[in-house]
């Protein structure tokens, strides 16, 4: 089949279109290549794409650019898009809340009225736990009440499965949203958690902690996120949101643990007030996934930490 996989270059992003060429699809990735971190990161993980001799283009543009869109969407016949292109990041996003709504909301009002009109049934499109907001109920279910959103990133995200559920109530297409939780792994953005402390505790510099290190997050291994992807593109659902989480959670007192042991490096600690925006915790209840993807997290954080922090080693620019 034909995928078209927006923010393609980007961490979650370049591990599906790899996963969709391994099993034998055509890819195009579109992605602007916006500056929000290193964009020579992105640009690596276009080159390891391209190494792999499959079937892959890459489009660079904008989603908010229409006539990028349109020449797109004539250039191919594409059977299913992912959409995973977005504004990430609930501290970034209190900072230029507009910058968020546009590009998250307008951004995937305009890819599902490009896919409507080339009559593209299918899109699996990427939410965000953060949708939960503060939720006194542990572990967050599909069915809670999402209306309290802490911040602009995850309003837009709420915004974006009213636009799903718009597009398959009133044009029939079959649409996804995941909410993913805390995904981390190879090629992870560098200024989440892991990445940053990981980087900061290598070279011996103090780690910022908001916090008393009592916040916990339910942290899965991104190719248990891949797994529950593209589980999602061989079957049809009408419209569906579900978890993709690992189902338990790790305080980031622990988190930070992990990492001395795994670095072989004790922390430096620089502890920050409680940001606003985020939350006390996370915890994916992923019974829907299991039960519709047949979906199990195989990839535990005391593994998967060895496993980031190898990546991260291997990847460093050799002095």
């Amino acid at each position: 089949m034909n995928f078209l996989v927006t923010g393609g270059a980007g961490f979650i992003g370049s591990h599906l279109c790899e996963r969709l060429l391994g099993a034998g699809h055509a890819v195009w990735a579109l992605d602007d290549l916006n500056p929000f971190y290193d964009v020579a990161l992105k640009q690596r993980n276009l080159r390891e794409l391209q190494a792999l001799g499959k079937p892959f283009t890459f489009c660079f543009g904008d989603l908010l650019d229409p006539v990028c869109l349109g020449e797109l969407m004539a250039g191919a016949k594409f059977d299913q898009i992912i959409h995973l292109a977005a504004r990430a990041g609930v501290r970034p996003s209190l900072a230029e809340p507009a910058l968020y709504q546009r590009v998250n909301v307008e951004g995937t009002v305009r890819l599902l009225e490009a896919a409507r009109r080339q009559g593209v049934k299918k899109i699996t499109i990427a939410s965000s736990s953060s949708v939960y907001g503060v939720n006194a109920k542990v572990p967050f279910l599909e069915s809670d009440p999402i209306f309290s959103p802490v911040s602009p990133y995850a309003a837009s995200k709420l915004a974006c499965e009213a636009l799903g559920h718009v597009y398959h109530h009133v044009y029939g297409m079959d649409v996804v949203m995941l909410r993913f939780f805390t995904v981390y792994g190879p090629r992870q953005r560098p200024d989440l958690a892991i990445h940053k402390f990981t980087q900061l505790m290598d070279a011996g510099k103090p780690i910022p902690v908001f916090g008393d290190g009592s916040s916990a997050r339910d942290y899965t291994y991104v190719s248990d996120i891949i797994d529950g992807v593209m589980a999602c593109t061989e079957r049809e659902f009408g419209f569906q949101i579900i978890n993709l989480g690992e189902a338990q959670t790790v305080t980031l007192s622990r988190l930070i643990t992990l990492l001395e042991k795994t670095l072989g490096k004790k922390a430096i600690i620089d502890r920050q007030p409680f940001q606003l925006g985020d939350v006390p915790i996370t915890c994916a209840d992923i019974s829907k996934a299991n039960k519709l993807l047949a979906y199990q997290p195989k990839v535990k954080l005391e593994q998967g930490i060895p496993r980031f922090v190898e990546w991260y080693r291997n990847s460093r620019p050799r002095p």
